[in-house]
């Protein structure tokens, strides 16, 4: 089963069609919300709000943990593809585009980022060299370009605590680190997938630039980020159709 967790513009998967929607308890807490399974295209996806169906879970409090526990030990999902907004730090991918990215930077802190906290159990190191799952990747960059959906692939994605935005100097110093994009919610999620052996990968939508960058240079506006984030769910969504027209999405 396909898992897919929404972000910000995506509290709701219109093009699933329910089968129900489930409650479920995990040993790490409650997970942002029920569960919500369905299918696309004839295919088993659960679907779930990382910021809950009201958008009320600001992205230092989301609890990664239970979300991603819930998807995998509950749900059985096999793999996960994280929909998320970012911030463009990369000239070429101005706001609405879609990216693929390919490596993380973590400046979280704070946040409850592993299974495996030692005490009474043997502690566990996981290889995170390649962050996301090259494969979930290529069927990304594949439904997206069978849909005519222009799609960047490959951007390292920086991960900032949130959930006010960065300065122009902290930009700076991401893009002198090497980031292209920027977000909120990009780990622990990956890494706690990892863990759990799960197939990961993010699909990204270019909300804004970067504070400093291009029109930003005024300030970032939110009724604008709005309407960018609205329009590129849309293609979003189709990518996620021709994910799911995959023979492979079923398994």
């Amino acid at each position: 089963m396909l898992a897919i967790i929404g972000g910000s513009g995506l509290t709701q998967l219109a093009n699933l069609d329910v089968s129900r929607r489930e409650v479920v308890r995990t040993p790490f807490g409650d997970p942002s919300g029920a569960l919500t399974f369905g299918s696309i295209g004839g295919q088993s996806v659960v679907f779930l709000a990382r910021h809950g169906y009201g958008h009320t879970i600001p992205p230092h409090l989301v609890n990664y943990r239970a979300n991603i526990w819930a998807l995998i030990k509950e749900a059985k999902a096999s793999r996960i593809v994280s929909v998320a907004s970012v911030g463009s730090i990369r000239r070429d991918l101005t706001p609405g585009s879609l990216v693929i990215p390919h490596q993380i930077l973590d400046y979280t802190w704070g946040r409850s980022s592993t299974f495996f906290e030692g005490g009474a159990n043997q502690v566990v190191h996981v290889d995170f060299t390649h962050p996301y799952d090259e494969a979930l990747r290529a069927e990304l960059l594949r439904a997206a370009e069978a849909m005519g959906e222009p799609i960047s692939e490959g951007a390292v994605y920086a991960t900032t605590q949130g959930p006010r935005l960065e300065t122009a100097a902290e930009v700076d110093r991401l893009e002198r680190d090497g980031a292209d994009i920027v977000g909120m919610t990009g780990m622990p999620e990956a890494v706690l997938a990892r863990e759990l052996e799960v197939p990961y990968a993010a699909l990204c939508v270019v909300a804004n630039w970067g504070a400093g960058r291009a029109d930003s240079s005024d300030g970032i506006h939110f009724e604008s980020i709005e309407a960018i984030l609205q329009a590129a769910m849309s293609r979003t969504r189709r990518v996620i159709s021709a994910l799911c027209s995959d023979e492979s999405c079923a398994t």
